[in-house]
């Protein structure tokens, strides 16, 4: 299936880092986050990646214009003006980078997409968060509820967008609550082609009046996953991905 990463914001709560570079590429174990998260889908053969780009989308192009040399040995012939790849990673993936604008919003970034999903159900998270979700059991679960949109809800000790439950339909959907004490919107996503009618323009805010409406209409369901999920919001989030990484927490 086809997986549209949003990787445009400016990320300013994280800005010891992404006044330099963008937030997807922010590194942990010495790789980007965005690759952490693109190996995960990879490994349940979801490899063909649509990355919405606004911020410094120039740095993350040229990341994966070079991907097999920035994790490769290379030998550089000047005289003959050659390059050689020495161990070769070979990534079996089709990235799609995708400008969608330096000043949209997350709705306005998934309706630039729209011409690439085109009519298909497609797969959808931020890019700067890591878990170990079953991607299979999402996709599954998402089949057999025959709604619009399936968003994996965690329960983090945090302060984002908090759900509201009744036996698993979300009966409302309340984007970063001054506090928050029940589950929030962990990303992975799985949603239907006809979803994207729902968001108007660039300033639409995905968490806002899309997720609300669809919500409402009964058309929004929860996945729930207890396991490991971690988002990378502050410097706080970076040091402890960090630590698990060095203590070999594998993200994917």
């Amino acid at each position: 299936m086809k997986v549209v990463i949003l990787a445009g914001g400016y990320g300013s709560r994280l800005s010891e880092y992404t006044e330099v570079i963008p937030k997807p590429m922010v590194r942990i174990g010495n790789i980007p986050i965005i690759i952490h998260i693109m190996k995960h889908y990879a490994s349940y053969g979801h490899k063909e990646f649509f990355l919405a780009l606004g911020y410094k989308s120039e740095l993350i192009k040229d990341y994966f214009l070079n991907l097999n040399r920035y994790n490769s040995d290379l030998t550089i012939d000047y005289e003959n003006d050659e390059i050689k790849i020495h161990n070769k990673k070979n990534f079996d993936w089709k990235v799609t980078l995708v400008e969608t604008g330096l000043k949209s919003m997350t709705g306005g970034r998934l309706k630039r997409i729209k011409k690439y999903v085109k009519d298909e159900t497609f797969l959808m998270t931020y890019g700067d968060g890591v878990s170990d979700i079953n991607l299979d059991y999402l996709y599954n679960y998402h089949r057999k509820q025959n709604k619009l949109v399936t968003v994996t809800i965690v329960r983090p000790v945090s302060r984002f967008g908090e759900i509201n439950l009744v036996e698993d339909k979300i009966s409302s959907f309340v984007e970063k609550p001054s506090s928050s004490k029940g589950w929030i919107n962990g990303g992975f996503f799985v949603i239907e082609p006809e979803f994207l009618d729902y968001i108007k323009n660039d300033s639409t805010i995905l968490e806002k009046e899309p997720l609300e409406k669809v919500a409402k209409e009964g058309n929004l369901i929860a996945y729930k996953h207890n396991s490991f999920w971690q988002c990378m919001d502050t410097k706080r989030d970076k040091e402890m991905l960090e630590s698990l990484w060095n203590k070999k927490r594998k993200f994917s």
